[in-house]
């Protein structure tokens, strides 16, 4: 575990195929279908989906403890590293040859998404119906560009392909099964947002303990509303932290968030650095900075996190009614849909020439042919590009 939280680049769509490859293919942890489910189990809650989907597939491993150490595992490396970088900001202004050594690593993992859109489809696309479902989920997210186009479809996948009758054996599942629910969870999960709330606008804007305080609110808020993982995360923090609070300027906003897409792990670690440069900016000591990183990573990743432990005990059970198991294939066939536009959103934000193709294609017939680790792929192309970099300054 730690070392995919340590090479896991790409953000979520990537982080599902290292998952499918490494925790599926090789070790055989869970099934492709389970993950699958799990997957698009998370586009359905807010909260950052491959967080949510690595967590859930902890718990099936694991139970509470593992899932919960787990998520400390996989967040904490990489928002300790973005707060850092909010700490010593100045360090961080040349990065040209950082640049491009993690050049190669941008086509490669747009060849590791298409590589599990590839495997998704060929294991969940087996009828009229769900090709059409994959088709429309694609068009859908390409035309719309919307953060609620992933719930919105995945519910309609759903229901298109859910059966409408209900068997006498389930009527007794379903009573089984709401008399099992946690329902504390849920009063946590809406108590936490109204504590924090009414704490940040009762106490005293001149304490100390005020902005850390309102800042949790404000990251346990968004992370209650973000749908769609970390690529939604970029207009909602901006809105709020540059243009109307203006707690941290556009170009450090931009810097951070550069910086953060170099760095494997969770693209949410970015609101560690969101936190602690808004403290720093208020004239936070460093400590106060430490305190701002973790207050933020720990409020947005929160709201998800409960959600995924609330729903994954008794999924299950949940998915043994008839509505809902033969709602699972067109949620899958949707899913598989939002691959294939993300590797076609990708493509269009990388410049394409013959290098780029050729690390596209090399990346994704190395996963389709070998038994190579998602790791040890990025690592070699990752060696390639500072050997890439080096000689590029020489010549230069």
């Amino acid at each position: 575990m730690i070392v995919y939280t340590f090479t896991a680049f790409g953000g979520a769509q990537a982080h599902i195929a290292c998952m499918l490859k490494d925790f599926v293919q090789r070790r055989k942890y869970i099934t492709e279908s389970e993950l699958l489910e799990l997957n698009a189990l998370s586009q359905v809650l807010p909260g950052p989906a491959s967080t949510q989907t690595l967590v859930g597939m902890a718990y099936k491993v694991g139970g509470l403890s593992l899932s919960i150490l787990t998520f400390l595992i996989w967040i904490f490396p990489s928002a300790a590293i973005m707060t850092l970088a909010a700490i010593s900001f100045s360090l961080f202004n040349q990065q040209a040859v950082f640049e491009r050594a993690l050049f190669f690593l941008q086509p490669v993992t747009i060849g590791i998404v298409a590589f599990a859109a590839f495997k998704f489809a060929q294991s969940t696309l087996k009828t009229e119906l769900s090709y059409f479902l994959a088709a429309g989920a694609l068009i859908s997210t390409l035309i719309l560009k919307s953060a609620y186009v992933f719930p919105v479809l995945i519910l309609i996948g759903g229901i298109v392909s859910s059966a409408l009758d209900t068997t006498t054996e389930e009527t007794a599942l379903r009573a089984r099964l709401f008399a099992n629910i946690n329902t504390r969870k849920l009063i946590y999960f809406l108590g936490v947002l109204l504590f924090f709330a009414a704490l940040g606008a009762l106490i005293n804007r001149t304490s100390p303990f005020s902005l850390p305080i309102r800042l949790f609110e404000n990251f346990y808020r968004n992370g209650i509303l973000i749908f769609g993982g970390g690529q939604v995360l970029v207009p909602f923090m901006y809105t709020e932290f540059v243009e109307m609070k203006r707690y941290l300027s556009s170009a450090e906003f931009l810097s951070g968030f550069a910086l953060q897409q170099a760095m494997p792990g969770p693209t949410f670690s970015f609101s560690a650095f969101l936190g602690a440069m808004s403290l720093k900016n208020a004239g936070y000591n460093w400590w106060g900075q430490l305190g701002g990183g973790l207050v933020a990573v720990l409020g947005i990743n929160l709201p998800g996190l409960i959600l995924i432990l609330f729903i994954v005990p008794f999924w299950n059970d949940l998915k043994k009614i008839s509505q809902i198991k033969n709602s699972l294939s067109g949620i899958n066939a949707v899913s598989v849909g939002f691959f294939g536009a993300a590797v076609l959103f990708l493509l269009q934000s990388q410049t394409i020439d013959m290098l780029s193709v050729g690390l596209m294609l090399s990346s994704f017939l190395l996963l389709i042919f070998t038994r190579i680790k998602t790791a040890y792929l990025l690592f070699l192309y990752l060696i390639l590009g500072l050997i890439f970099s080096y000689f590029h300054t020489v010549l230069i």
